[in-house]
């Protein structure tokens, strides 16, 4: 008897299927059943070939071998996972197997990673395709009761293809081209140089500000402050001579009432989350990197199937959604949500009608709970925070808008105006369910008592408050996720804004570009904020300038999309960039710009005796060889959560085995192995606590270890026989 091949893309969720669909028969790399083997890839099985795989003479980095274009793209089977590639290949080429249902992320890089194992297999037999945005029993068995046919999806991985094809193109190609004509590790890509030309722009708009100083005025009438305003509406008085003569004219002088006016305002609740938002929110509240935020969603998807598909960009839902929404409720009312479920369900809440818009939804909707109950308990920190901020978003969509009435009140001194404003809550409606989070833009008000013209006051006191204009803030990572989402302000060619509405990325790429610039020491993080450190500075200034540009991506994102959906030809667009990258290699040859490293140490590099270069990375300090056919890195200090007994801010741990030491920047210093024996031994402090610190702080040791930019691993991977 015939069998149905299921390809999945990780064992973990491959093993679910499996027991869904009663596979129960487990092999090496597959477990079979009756009618289904279920297998899977372990991410990506195959991969683009490296340039090497096309001549000898791309074994060495010169810039007389450039621009690489080869005539056709070849793939190459990864050689860690060679292993489960061949069980795979196996089964595919089985006279037992008459069909295929991929069953790999529904996305568009899900689909590259089962096509390309195909194509790499010859493989010939029907496909079918298993499209779920939630991995619960009940979404796999109705999903695998509605298979698609695998040739609709084939514009997808053509799409996906066309994204990794260019991709190899310009990025190979202007890394190879800016490391040789500069002798530094330098790389460059379509996505990731726009993001650090946006952190470079704004260091430089930030270092050519010049403060200005300016006053504020407010006088204490007792209940309530009420602020200066000049004629043009302005309570910024850059004339401190002005702002003194106003002082003294109003000192315990009456204030008169001319006007109160209350507006009622309404505030909807806000949109559900698509990937971006949720980062950003993350970030926000939790100082999550993006990358922290997905890897907890991805968990809560596949481990716990608390959460939809997380890599989606829609903030919406479908209407066949709607009949499933009693029992998602049912599913998170726990805890503190109980009330509010109960509220809902009792009195036949429906969801926002703004929620519901079937044309705003493409592959998935927007991320909203399962309709299966969740194991809280179980979750680590980082994924109780994320399913904590999606049922909350969920929940607030269920009840009205939030009412309150904006009053502002303008009074009169000696011919002068003031203002006060305030707000009193007529209905708290959604933001019952959101205590905790101050919604963004939004200002902590005081409290007015009733005012009604004519009223007077007596001046109690005054506040003269000198001030200093401020320059933009550097990004955060959430503000930076927004920066990447919606870069048009950034284009120097206003016609082109209409083409940058895909943003630089997508929602599922981001937070990999975000940690790439850091782990190449483009940027670096100093408490929440971003800075390009002098590395990615000067980069911006090497790289051709339209690659800087957020234009090309968008362009190439919205080009894509046309080709998922069979509406462009990927061999045209193909062709495009064979022509861009010709462009770019001779930019690069024909720049007169120079590269100066400036953080050179006087610690020679173990292996080939270079100095070395002292680098903040995300985790802590380190030393990286200068020299790109090297790369040594050693770590000199990780960052760590363990606060300073003295001042409480978080130390660094330097030194290895039983030489570590904590030191904070307040000039506390103590062995680690003396601080953890005396912290387990404070009464009240648990031996639990510091056991599970030191078993976090060795894993990020061991995963520091492993941490290679993308650049490293793709020079070992050049540089291999």
């Amino acid at each position: 008897m015939s069998k149905i091949l299921v390809l999945a893309e990780k064992p973990s969720v491959g093993k679910e299927l499996a027991r869904v669909l009663k596979c129960n028969k487990t092999f090496g790399g597959y477990i079979e059943g009756e009618k289904y083997i279920v297998t899977w890839a372990l991410g990506h099985l195959v991969t683009l070939a490296e340039p090497e795989a096309y001549g000898e003479k791309y074994k060495q980095w010169s810039m007389e071998t450039l621009p690489m274009i080869p005539a056709t793209m070849k793939l190459k089977i990864i050689p860690e996972t060679a292993k489960q590639f061949g069980v795979v290949k196996k089964l595919l080429l089985s006279k037992e197997v008459s069909s295929l249902i991929i069953a790999t992320d529904s996305g568009r890089e899900g689909e590259l990673v089962a096509r390309w194992i195909l194509e790499k297999v010859g493989f010939q037999k029907p496909i079918q395709r298993l499209w779920i945005s939630s991995q619960t029993d009940k979404a796999i068995k109705e999903g695998f009761a509605k298979l698609k046919d695998g040739k609709n999806y084939l514009s997808l991985y053509r799409s996906a293809q066309a994204r990794a094809e260019a991709d190899w193109l310009v990025g190979l190609n202007v890394t190879r081209a800016l490391t040789c004509k500069y002798n530094a590790q330098l790389s460059a890509g379509r996505v990731q140089t726009p993001t650090l030309a946006m952190i470079a722009a704004r260091e430089q708009e930030i270092r050519k500000f010049v403060p200005k100083d300016y006053t504020i005025v407010r006088a204490d009438l007792g209940k309530f402050f009420v602020t200066y305003q000049d004629n043009k509406k302005q309570t910024h008085l850059f004339d401190k001579e002005k702002a003194q003569k106003i002082v003294e004219k109003i000192k315990n002088k009456k204030f008169l009432v001319k006007e109160v006016n209350r507006t009622k305002k309404m505030m909807p609740p806000p949109m559900l989350y698509d990937l971006t938002e949720l980062q950003r929110d993350a970030n926000k509240f939790y100082d999550m990197s993006p990358k922290e935020t997905l890897n907890a969603m991805q968990n809560l998807y596949e481990k716990y199937k608390a959460l939809t598909y997380p890599r989606t960009d829609s903030r919406y839902l479908t209407d066949d959604i709607v009949p499933t929404l009693t029992d998602r409720l049912k599913a998170v009312s726990k805890g503190d949500f109980v009330p509010f479920v109960s509220e809902i369900i009792k009195n036949k809440k429906s969801i926002a009608k703004a929620c519901i818009n079937n044309s705003k939804v493409t592959d998935h909707h927007a991320i909203i709970p399962t309709e299966q109950s969740a194991d809280v308990v179980s979750m680590s920190t980082a994924e109780k925070r994320i399913y904590l901020l999606v049922v909350k978003r969920f929940l607030t969509c269920f009840y009205p808008n939030y009412t309150y009435e904006k009053i502002k009140a303008t009074l009169e001194c000696m011919g002068e105006t003031f203002i006060a404003t305030g707000s009193v809550v007529i209905e708290k409606g959604w933001k019952a369910v959101t205590t905790n989070v101050a919604e963004e833009g939004e200002e902590e008000e005081q409290t007015l008592p009733a005012l009604k013209e004519g009223d007077s006051f007596v001046c109690e006191s005054i506040q003269l408050k000198p001030m200093k204009t401020t320059p933009p803030l550097r990004y955060t990572e959430a503000s930076l996720l927004s920066a990447m989402e919606n870069p048009s302000k950034f284009l120097t060619d206003n016609h082109m804004k209409e083409y940058i509405e895909g943003g630089l990325g997508t929602p599922a790429t981001r937070a990999d570009i975000i940690e790439k610039l850091f782990s190449s020491f483009y940027i670096e993080k100093r408490g929440t904020f971003i800075y390009p450190t002098s590395k990615g500075m000067q980069l911006v200034s090497l790289v051709p300038s339209d690659l800087r540009e957020p234009l090309l991506t968008a362009k190439w994102e919205k080009e894509l999309e046309a080709i998922s959906k069979g509406k462009q030809q990927k061999n045209k667009f193909m062709e495009n960039i064979k022509g861009y990258t010709n462009a770019l290699i001779k930019d690069v040859k024909d720049s007169t710009e120079q590269y100066k490293h400036d953080n050179l140490t006087r610690t020679k590099c173990p292996i080939c005796g270079k100095p070395m270069l002292a680098v903040n990375g995300k985790k802590g300090k380190m030393l990286v060889c200068q020299d790109r056919e090297c790369g040594e890195r050693i770590h000199v200090s990780r960052a760590t959560n363990m606060r300073c007994p003295t001042c409480h801010k978080r130390m660094e741990l330097f030194g290895d085995g039983d030489k570590k030491t904590y030191v904070c920047v307040c000039g506390f210093r103590e062995k680690a192995d003396s601080l953890h024996k005396r912290l387990s031994e404070q009464k009240g402090a648990s031996k639990s606590t510091i056991q599970d610190y030191m078993k976090k702080q060795k894993r990020a040791e061991k995963e520091e270890q492993k941490e290679l930019s993308a650049f490293g691993k793709a020079l070992l991977e050049a540089l291999k026989d």
